[in-house]
């Protein structure tokens, strides 16, 4: 019995056939824009079988943020960005969260009750940070360093989408800007996004940001003093191809003009 432990704590989550944790796309591009996108896929490894989950749940924003993987893509071309999206469910880690976040590995998300999530022990909920989380992250710090050592300012933004409507709530935005301590950026793309005649642009709606509820904004915004947002797009807008075109070209043409504002960099 001992070794058939031994074995079992030994075996790795993610097997020869599951993908790498993320995808970076435009790796060669020069603006100040960095591209992230925390929940981007809605991958589940092999080893945890769907978490238990029909996949129409795994589809559901409980999931993933629908549609912000292609908008993100999108808008890096756009905008000669490096971006570098996540792979996996965010039922399996999200990773937004810091470590101790009690919503890190949900037990339950939006009704739906997460069996594969249920009673973890420290060894599986252990492969999870360090096989997805830490090796996506670590490619964002690898980036932010790489972009330092030549002199590349950073401008960062953190994408995700949003449910039209929660808890039997509308929510009315199209968009929002979220943000902590630090507005500048979240502020001026605010202020441009309501140039748009047919917007409603929320300011820390339908979210705001947290130390203990977020973990890119205070480790890489804040953590590391660069201009940054995170920028939320109802999942509506963008669930099709032809929605993530619109919205990459729209953010696009007001991103652009807010990269010389902001010099591309930190303080």
């Amino acid at each position: 019995m001992a070794r058939r432990v031994g074995e079992a704590a030994m075996r790795t989550l993610l097997g020869a056939e599951d993908p790498a944790p993320f995808v970076v796309h435009n790796a060669a591009g020069r603006s100040p824009w960095l591209l992230i996108a925390d929940h981007a896929g809605q991958r589940v490894p092999r080893a945890l079988h769907n978490l238990g989950l029909p996949q129409s749940e795994l589809d559901r924003h409980i999931g993933w943020d629908i549609g912000i993987a292609g908008t993100t893509a999108l808008l890096a071309e756009l905008l000669d960005a490096i971006a570098i999206t996540q792979v996996y469910s965010r039922l399996v880690i999200d990773c937004n969260r810091p470590h101790g976040s009690p919503t890190l590995i949900a037990e339950r998300s939006d009704g739906t009750e997460v069996p594969g999530n249920a009673a973890l022990d420290a060894h599986a909920r252990q492969q999870r940070i360090d096989e997805i989380f830490a090796p996506y992250h670590q490619r964002i710090v690898q980036a932010l360093d790489d972009r330092l050592a030549r002199g590349q300012p950073t401008l960062l933004v953190a994408m995700h989408s949003f449910t039209p409507a929660m808890n039997g709530v509308a929510r009315p935005w199209h968009a929002g800007v979220l943000y902590h301590r630090d507005a500048r950026l979240a502020h001026a793309l605010r202020d441009a996004l309501r140039t748009e005649d047919d917007l409603v642009v929320g300011d820390n709606q339908p979210y705001a940001v947290s130390d203990t509820s977020d973990y890119a904004v205070p480790v890489y915004g804040e953590g590391r003093g660069l201009v940054h947002v995170e920028l939320e797009i109802r999942q509506d807008l963008i669930a099709d191809e032809a929605g993530q075109q619109l919205w990459a070209q729209r953010l696009a043409r007001l991103l652009a003009p807010l990269a010389a504002r902001f010099g591309g960099g930190a303080d």
